[in-house]
C-alpha cells in the first residue's frame, strides 16, 4: 500500500453535565452486502494493525493447514480473545492435553484474565499471571495443534518466517484482498499484519458469505454459535452476536472492531487513541446506517459517564 495511516475524523464526543469535555477521533468504513462502501470517515484505505480482529482469518489458515478440530466450541476458542473465565481455561487446558503439551509450550506471556470478574476472582484467591489465562491462549493452543498436524516444528511457531505464520499470512491477505503493509509483534507475541479498514470489513463480509468454502464458514459459524467463548460472559463482541442474529463480530486492541451480517453488509473501525469506550457507540451508528436494529444496539448507543456515583453524561457518537 505504501501509505501511512493519517489518523481519523471526530467520531464521538465526551459530554459531562451538558459540557463537551473531549472527543475521540478515528476511522470507520461501512460496506453494503455487495462489498461497496456506502459510508466512511477518516482514513479507511491506509494500513492499520487490526490486532485480534485478525483472529478469524488466522483460524481459517490453521484449518487449511490441518488443524484437527471438529468441535465448533474449540474452533471458537482458537478465534477468541477470551476473558479468562473458568470455562475458557478448562477448554484451553483440554486442547493442550490433546496435544500432549502443557502451558510451558505456549509463547503467549503470563497474564491475568482480561475479564474483570475473572481477574478479581484470581486475585482474591491469591493467584497471579499465567500463560493459560492470557486472552490469546486459545489461538496459541490452536497454533501448536496445527504445527503438530502439519509436521512443522513447535519451536519458533510464533516467528513470521515459520511455515505456520506464512500460511496464516496467506489467509489474511486472501480474505482482505491486500498484501500486508507491515508485520508487527502483537501483544501475545504472534505476528500482526497491517491491512486497511476497508480490507478488514471486506474480509468479514467474505467470512459470512463463504459458501461453499468449508473453512471460513466453519469459523464464522463456530464464533456465532459460541459467542461466550469468543469474548466472555460480558464481552462486547459476545453480546453483539447474542443480540443480533447472524452477526459476526470480533474486537481488537487499540479501539478496533469488525462486524458483518450476511445479506446486509459489514463495518470496520478504529478509535485512534485506543479508547474502548468510544468503539461501541460509533459501531452502533455505523450499523444503523445499514438498517440494523436490535435492543442490544440501544444499550450500546451511548456509554454513560458518572460523577459521584450517578450518571452525569455520556460518550456518544457524532458521526
Amino acid at each position: 500500500m505504501g501509505k501511512t495511516y493519517e489518523g481519523g475524523a471526530p467520531l464521538a464526543e465526551v459530554v459531562r453535565s451538558g459540557f463537551v469535555e473531549g472527543a475521540h477521533r478515528g476511522s470507520v468504513v461501512v460496506l453494503d452486502a455487495a462489498g461497496v462502501p456506502v459510508a466512511a470517515a477518516g482514513d479507511v484505505v491506509a494500513p492499520i494493525f487490526p490486532r485480534s480482529a485478525s483472529k478469524p482469518m488466522q483460524a481459517i489458515g490453521m484449518l487449511r493447514a490441518g488443524l484437527p478440530l471438529t468441535d465448533p466450541a474449540d474452533l471458537a476458542l482458537v478465534s477468541a480473545s477470551h476473558a479468562g473465565e473458568e470455562f475458557h481455561l478448562a477448554r484451553v487446558g483440554a486442547l493442550l492435553d490433546r496435544a500432549g503439551l502443557d502451558a510451558s509450550a505456549l509463547h503467549c506471556p503470563p497474564d491475568l484474565p482480561v475479564g474483570e470478574a475473572a481477574r478479581e476472582a484470581v486475585l482474591r484467591a491469591g493467584g497471579g499471571p499465567t500463560r493459560v489465562q492470557m486472552n490469546c491462549s486459545g489461538k496459541h493452543s490452536g497454533m501448536l495443534l496445527t504445527c503438530q498436524a502439519a509436521g512443522w516444528p513447535l519451536d519458533g511457531y510464533w516467528r513470521p518466517e515459520h511455515p505456520l505464520q506464512q500460511g496464516l499470512r496467506a489467509a489474511i491477505e486472501e480474505f482482505t484482498g491486500e498484501q500486508a503493509a507491515a508485520v508487527g509483534v502483537d501483544g501475545c507475541g504472534a505476528p500482526v499484519l497491517a491491512v486497511s479498514l476497508t480490507g478488514l470489513a471486506g474480509a468479514y463480509l467474505r467470512l459470512v458469505d463463504a459458501e461453499p468454502d468449508p473453512a471460513p464458514r466453519a469459523v464464522a459459524d463456530a464464533m456465532r454459535a459460541h459467542p461466550e467463548i469468543v469474548g466472555g460472559t460480558r464481552a462486547d463482541d459476545t453480546r453483539l452476536m447474542r443480540g443480533v442474529p447472524g452477526l459476526l463480530a470480533k474486537v481488537g486492541a487499540e479501539g478496533v472492531i469488525a462486524v458483518a451480517l450476511p445479506g446486509v453488509g459489514a463495518v470496520a473501525l478504529k478509535i485512534d487513541d485506543g479508547a474502548a469506550r468510544a468503539r461501541m457507540p460509533v459501531l452502533v451508528s455505523a450499523l444503523r446506517r445499514l438498517g440494523v436494529d436490535a435492543p442490544v444496539l440501544a444499550e450500546y448507543a451511548e456509554v454513560p459517564l458518572f460523577g459521584g456515583g450517578v450518571p452525569v453524561g455520556a460518550v456518544r457518537p457524532i458521526w
